[in-house]
């Protein structure tokens, strides 16, 4: 019999309660701490605390996304405010147990902020610049729970929102209610969530898929990530909300392989909601069933776009499809599918608990709720920031980021991945809108912000974005395949200084051809980085072709035959999805498990 949700609520409280009775550590673990050295930190807290004789609970988080503060510990003490400490090192540990967790103490000379009240000498975590005017919905449990511990999700609110379809809403409500949010996607093309889960709920198929995409192969975007390795559980809500709002019955997170925190995270928190019935048969009594797996596949950038996925998660080499037909006619093992990115679908519990018209006000008219930034490059403070729209560039990157760490000033930003484009300083009063981004050439898509000071080389940068798109071509479409070869051929001898007249007509003719031949937004977008650059830097671009103003700064990118040899003779990525994979899940293999069949 499933176990009422009120009753995994009361159990959950119960248990958070508890924690908070005795001294408690959080420490921010994940692949920003690891990088930074918190497994060091783990094991000096646990060495101490032996050797000490106490009683400390300690629990792995995620990142607060202050990542120029990691590795980060928070100490809470009973009847006393949270205290955080940034850029601990293992042998300050044995002081914060001795004078804060056993004399009560905090010490402030290392601490970076408090937590859930007001300490002398201390600023809050809200106050701290990177946090200001931040509304965290999706990342509303970064750094404050086990993302592997099911019973801290549900004491923050979690599920409550699936408890409420399941209770109150009808799937076309369930939907309705997304519809009316204007909740965007968030992987890029930014279209209407509802719009494109109302085309899978009408296909009439009795099996359906729901795939989230968390491939993200973006350089500087670290979002889709740092979700899944602080709190998986509301991407599990999420998915069981499409599903339901769609009439699917089946979930896969598409993970790259390699990524061992996301993928453990998810795979412990999928295991937490079967055996608590938040997934699998008739979840909390409603009738309703969902199953989900994680898709572990080794493959390139492209397996981003949404049917080159389905192709990696079936086994074979991602390449995009021709379409029509579509996902929610023809997806993955030619079941009906729909895919969103996982920050759409962390999105949806809330949408769902608090309703559409909450989610609706926040943001700017076309694009509402929040975004996530990812900044990086020459920024004081690097890290995640999670703003409403409508929020200015300038705000985040001299406000939220405090700008160039060396007082230099901002020249450029590249924003929205690879195929993104370039922000020049005197566009930083633009607002964040899908919109307004893309008119100005920027798009906003992954949410990655490289910041880039006044010493930086556009053409270097544009340079090392093409090598990236060429490298990361599956090579399937004529155009995208010799298009960024050509135009990365064209770059490299521009930036040696020897450049021809016609080379800045010859790559707009080629990313011309490349838009409108290529098949997937890899190729279609592919000049999209020079285009920007040119548009707002033209005069670098032309220096360079008079040899003026040469480049002093060393290429981001390795040598050409590593970039353009490794595509070029077909070597790149296949996937490794692994065969109990595919053999729970594919419908056609003999040994498909019952519960996908249903």
């Amino acid at each position: 019999m499933a176990q009422s949700f009120s009753s995994l609520s009361d159990q959950a409280i119960e248990n958070w309660d508890s924690l908070h009775n005795s001294p408690w550590i959080r420490v921010s673990t994940g692949l920003m701490g690891e990088a930074a050295g918190s497994d060091d930190i783990l094991d000096a807290l646990r060495s101490e605390i032996r050797e000490l004789g106490i009683e400390v609970s300690i629990s792995e988080v995620g990142t607060t996304g202050l990542c120029y503060a990691e590795p980060l510990i928070d100490v809470h003490i009973p009847n006393m405010p949270r205290i955080l400490y940034g850029n601990v090192r293992p042998d300050q540990i044995g002081n914060i147990l001795r004078k804060h967790v056993i004399g009560g103490q905090p010490i402030k000379e290392i601490a970076l902020a408090s937590v859930g009240g007001s300490v002398d000498g201390l600023p809050k975590l809200e106050d701290l610049p990177m946090m200001q005017s931040q509304i965290r919905i999706a990342l509303r449990n970064a750094g404050q729970i086990d993302p592997t511990n099911l019973m801290h999700y549900l004491a923050v609110g979690g599920f409550q929102g699936l408890d409420k379809a399941l209770s109150s809403l009808s799937p076309e409500e369930t939907l309705e209610e997304v519809k009316n949010s204007g909740l965007r996607g968030r992987g890029g093309a930014a279209f209407s969530t509802g719009t494109k889960w109302s085309f899978l709920a009408g296909n009439p198929s009795p099996v359906k898929y729901i795939l989230c995409n968390c491939e993200e192969g973006d350089p500087g975007a670290f979002n889709d990530k740092t979700i899944l390795e602080t709190d998986p559980f509301t991407l599990i809500e999420g998915c069981i909300l499409a599903g339901y709002a769609t009439n699917a019955s089946n979930g896969i997170v598409f993970i790259r392989h390699g990524h061992d925190s996301p993928i453990d995270r998810t795979r412990a928190a999928i295991e937490a909601c079967y055996a608590s019935g938040l997934l699998g048969t008739n979840i909390l009594g409603s009738g309703f069933s969902f199953e989900m797996d994680v898709s572990l596949v080794g493959e390139s950038y492209v397996a981003g776009e949404e049917t080159a996925l389905m192709e990696a998660v079936e086994g074979k080499r991602s390449m995009p499809r021709f379409r029509p037909p579509f996902p929610a006619a023809y997806g993955v093992w030619g079941k009906p599918s729909n895919i969103n990115n996982i920050k759409t679908l962390s999105y949806v519990p809330e949408i769902i608990r608090h309703g559409a018209d909450w989610f609706a006000s926040i943001g700017t008219e076309k694009s509402n709720g929040t975004a996530i930034a990812c900044l990086s490059g020459d920024i004081r403070y690097p890290g995640l920031v999670e703003v409403p729209f409508g929020t200015s560039v300038r705000q985040i990157i001299e406000d939220l980021g405090g700008g160039d760490p060396s007082g230099k000033s901002i020249k450029f930003l590249q924003t929205g991945g690879p195929l993104g484009g370039l922000l020049p300083s005197d566009q930083f009063d633009m607002k964040l809108d899908f919109d307004e981004m893309v008119a100005a050439g920027a798009m906003f898509g992954s949410g990655g912000l490289i910041v880039c000071n006044e010493e930086r080389s556009v053409v270097d940068l544009t340079r090392t974005l093409v090598a990236f798109d060429q490298m990361e071509s599956c090579g399937k479409c004529f155009p995208c395949r010799l298009g960024m070869s050509h135009m990365l051929e064209i770059l490299e001898r521009i930036s040696e200084g020897n450049g021809r007249d016609g080379d800045m007509e010859l790559m707009e003719r080629v990313g011309v051809n490349m838009r409108a031949g290529s098949l997937c937004g890899h190729g279609q977008l592919g000049y999209n980085p020079v285009a920007s650059a040119v548009r707002f830097f033209g005069s670098e671009f032309t220096d360079q072709l008079e040899e003026k103003n040469r480049s002093s700064i060393p290429s981001f990118v390795g040598p050409l035959a590593t970039r353009r040899g490794s595509q070029i003779n077909g070597y790149t990525p296949t996937s490794i999805v692994k065969a109990d994979f595919v053999s729970k899940l594919q419908p056609n293999s003999s040994e498909t498990s019952n519960k996908v069949q249903e």
